[in-house]
């Protein structure tokens, strides 16, 4: 019967991992065997000693050490074994705690990583939307900042017209947005020296700075980021630096603007920075609602003729949840567009930064498949 004991206890050590049964079995019959020899001289040497008045008491005597032979060592090995089994227990479970600790810190630091900028993000090929063409991309959600998926974000480049989303910043943070200001022939020939896109702002003309500012994001006149940058700059120059600082102050520590409209080749940025800026711009009430309007009327008066602007964001009325922001496009940047849009209670902003030289649509088509992916 003691022999039958052995294995159970020691497939029951074996199942927590404490050893095979093999080697509990073994340790535990030469326990058995030491502490049977052991019991047998002290029961020996206690018979030879005593004084036995009758051979009733000695028949009792040695029935009681008979006893006591058959079930000492097997409670004594029982004892052992439940003792083991209970240290084995809080061995195990000890180690499962410390695994189950190192894995939460694991998961808490990957998720940190994936804030912006963070290491953790991930990039294109891992697990990112397919099918998307753009040289450099970034997403992210713009209510914790974090970094959902990017495509060699820090990358240098050129971004053309998204530039004028600080241009307009720069201009709403000065605010006084019902100003006049004249149209004047330098302007124009900003952008027209330049081959850049216009509002046909019509010199002589005076408009509000809040008509300006439509005039610039939908149909990205460069004459009237001239006008604007002329106006609160007190000159371009000055403007422009009032740009890059409010650059730097924003974290965009890879960027760099030569003039307020992007058309200058010695300006370059990054899907990243430009994805701060965008997220930062989307905190203002008045450009939230600039960059969402398709089309924007300045009727005419005695001060200026009647203008229609129509927006050259193509997601607009198209993509649902759509919010804006703004396209861009030079032969170095190639077709790019800062965006952002809303679904199930979530807003998501990023860029796409030169999804193609020759193809418009495919800004607009990068777009929409990150934030797909983004919205999934």
């Amino acid at each position: 019967m003691r022999i039958m004991l052995l294995p159970v206890a020691a497939l029951a050590l074996g199942a927590i991992g404490v050893s095979t049964p093999t080697e509990v079995a073994s340790t535990t019959l030469t326990a058995l065997s030491a502490r049977r020899f052991e019991h047998a001289r002290t029961v020996a040497a206690t018979t030879s000693t005593a004084k036995s008045p009758s051979a009733t008491s000695g028949t009792a005597t040695s029935g009681a050490s008979a006893t006591q032979g058959k079930s000492g060592p097997a409670i004594t090995s029982r004892t052992a074994i439940t003792s083991r089994l209970a240290t084995a227990s809080r061995v195990a479970t000890a180690s499962r705690v410390a695994t189950a600790s190192r894995v939460a810190t694991a998961s808490r630091a990957a998720v940190a990583s994936r804030a912006v900028g963070g290491p953790g993000a991930l990039e294109a090929g891992a697990s990112g939307p397919r099918q998307v063409r753009a040289r450099t991309a970034f997403l992210a959600d713009a209510g914790s900042g974090e970094r959902l998926w990017s495509r060699h974000a820090g990358a240098r480049r050129q971004i053309g017209s998204i530039t004028k989303v600080m241009t307009a910043l720069i201009v709403l943070q000065a605010g006084n947005l019902d100003r006049k200001i004249r149209i004047k022939p330098a302007h124009v020939a900003y952008a027209a020296a330049r081959n850049g896109s216009t509002a046909r702002l019509r010199v002589g003309d005076r408009l509000t700075a809040r008509d300006l500012l439509y005039a610039m994001m939908l149909p990205s006149g460069c004459d009237a980021a001239a006008a604007l940058a002329d106006t609160y700059g007190r000159g371009q120059g000055r403007f422009v630096r009032k740009m890059n600082r409010t650059a730097r102050r924003l974290g965009m520590s890879r960027t760099h603007y030569a003039d307020m409209a992007g058309l200058s080749p010695a300006g370059y940025s990054t899907a990243r920075d430009q994805t701060v800026l965008g997220r930062s711009a989307m905190r203002d009430a008045t450009f939230r609602q600039i960059v969402s309007r398709e089309r924007y009327v300045a009727r005419g008066n005695r001060a200026h003729r009647r203008y229609v602007w129509l927006s050259t964001n193509e997601l607009l009325g198209a993509y649902p949840g759509i919010l804006g922001i703004k396209s861009g496009h030079t032969a170095a940047a190639g077709y790019s567009f800062l965006f952002a849009a809303r679904r199930y209670g979530r807003t998501l902003v990023g860029a796409v930064l030169n999804s193609s030289q020759t193809r418009p649509g495919a800004r607009f088509a990068d777009a929409a498949r990150v934030l797909n992916w983004g919205f999934r």
